[in-house]
């Protein structure tokens, strides 16, 4: 996650002008990949996305996750990456990646404090520009899988346009908007509100603790994307179908 925590950003999942809203993301890339100039991102959008009606469990995902060095993308920087290729029923450990990668946006002490990831490690390491295409080749044909797509589409947008003159989309599921359509669909009564209540968390390790899930430690990026990872195989198992079309899920 990041400094400040996402959790503490919202506890919602974020909606924005620049977060596209696709129900077909195989049209929306095969107009995406005439636009493209970058040829590694190029790529990216050829290799395609699975069709909205393909059932969950024949979909290839990569849980994703990014510390930064702050809330917004227009102004902060990725710290590190992390990926984890899974499907509903396994989670590739082998084929995780992990980078830290040097940010454009000053890194501050409170950033320091909360993913432990120093100046020092930070001047050794590279720009993202010097592992994007790896990065987008690990992202090629599949979903993500995030909790809070405001940061990891967002940020890697922003860190694409400065860096190559062109943004990136790409489908996602939401695992803290998979908790939202359960826990907040209805805000609080003011009789709630009234007596102090405040709505059920839905935050990566919280919603994690209902699934029964174990405890990892939070903020690094890796780490994180495994507990994402294993958060949406128990959202699907418990209140979902793995035959049910991505399309459904996806945003």
């Amino acid at each position: 996650m990041f400094y400040l925590d996402r959790n503490a950003l919202q506890e919602e999942p974020a909606r924005n002008a620049q977060d596209p809203q696709v129900s077909d993301w195989s049209a929306r890339f095969v107009e995406l990949a005439q636009q493209a100039r970058y040829p590694a991102l190029r790529k990216f959008y050829e290799a395609g996305a699975v069709g909205p009606e393909t059932p969950l469990k024949d979909v290839p995902l990569v849980a994703i996750d990014f510390e930064t060095t702050g809330l917004d993308p227009r102004k902060g920087g990725i710290v590190s990456i992390g990926l984890m290729p899974m499907s509903l029923n396994r989670i590739h450990c082998a084929g995780a990646r992990h980078w830290v990668v040097k940010p454009r946006a000053r890194l501050s002490t409170e950033s320091v404090v909360v993913h432990g990831i120093t100046h020092s490690e930070i001047a050794a390491a590279p720009d993202l520009s010097q592992i994007l295409d790896q990065l987008l080749e690990q992202l090629r044909g599949k979903v993500g899988v995030v909790h809070h797509r405001g940061i990891e589409r967002s940020f890697l947008n922003a860190a694409l346009q400065a860096r190559i003159g062109e943004g990136i989309e790409f489908p996602v599921i939401d695992t803290m908007e998979l908790e939202a359509r359960l826990y907040r669909r209805k805000p609080l009564s003011l009789w709630d509100r009234l007596l102090g209540r405040r709505p059920v968390s839905i935050r990566l390790a919280q919603s994690r603790e209902r699934y029964h899930l174990p405890h990892y430690r939070p903020h690094h990026a890796l780490t994180d994307a495994l507990a994402c990872a294993e958060l949406l195989q128990a959202q699907v198992a418990d209140r979902f179908s793995v035959d049910m079309p991505v399309g459904s899920l996806w945003c």
